[in-house]
């Protein structure tokens, strides 16, 4: 089984210096991190590369230094899936964060859309697609916890969790 922890939106270090300490905790024996946008600082990529392997994409406040590393939308094979990685942001026209994220990889074979920018927990399944959106473990806005979120595949099955925190030290 592959355990994969996904965050989004850490806006470090204005949202906060380090990451929660649920959130280490948690992603300390990942097989891989994922991070869906809006890092604001390679110092998050820092941190979570002390904890396991970090893979990502750029958020649309994220500068150029993480744009050239990851760039804005990929697709990763993980085990036996397909699992398409953005973190929700378009700059045409307005719309919801998960619309967007379809929209990026309508027409391709994908079992996963993952993706952030709202910074509002989803988990969703439509027409056998998984839509997931691990929320913000620091910076929660209107939403009532702060949250991340965990990956499990094991062979044919891929589930999603979210992790919910009160706050986010």
């Amino acid at each position: 089984m592959m355990k994969i922890g996904v965050v989004s939106d850490t806006h470090m270090p204005k949202r906060a210096s380090v990451l929660p300490p649920a959130l280490v905790s948690q992603f300390r024996n990942a097989d891989l991190i994922i991070h869906l946008g809006d890092w604001t600082s390679m110092e998050v990529y820092r941190q979570l590369s002390a904890l396991a392997p970090v893979e990502g994409v750029a958020g649309n406040n994220d500068p150029e230094e993480i744009i050239q590393r990851f760039g804005y939308h990929k697709i990763l094979q993980l085990g036996s899936h397909k699992v398409g990685l953005t973190h929700g942001f378009l700059p045409e026209g307005r719309g919801n964060a998960r619309e967007k994220a379809m929209k990026i990889f309508q027409g391709q074979e994908v079992d996963a859309i993952l993706f952030g920018h709202s910074h509002k927990p989803l988990l969703k399944r439509e027409n056998g697609l998984l839509l997931f959106n691990p929320g913000s473990p620091t910076d929660k806005r209107r939403e009532p916890k702060y949250s991340f979120g965990l990956l499990q595949i094991s062979g044919e099955i891929i589930k999603a969790k979210h992790i919910y925190m009160e706050r986010k030290q």
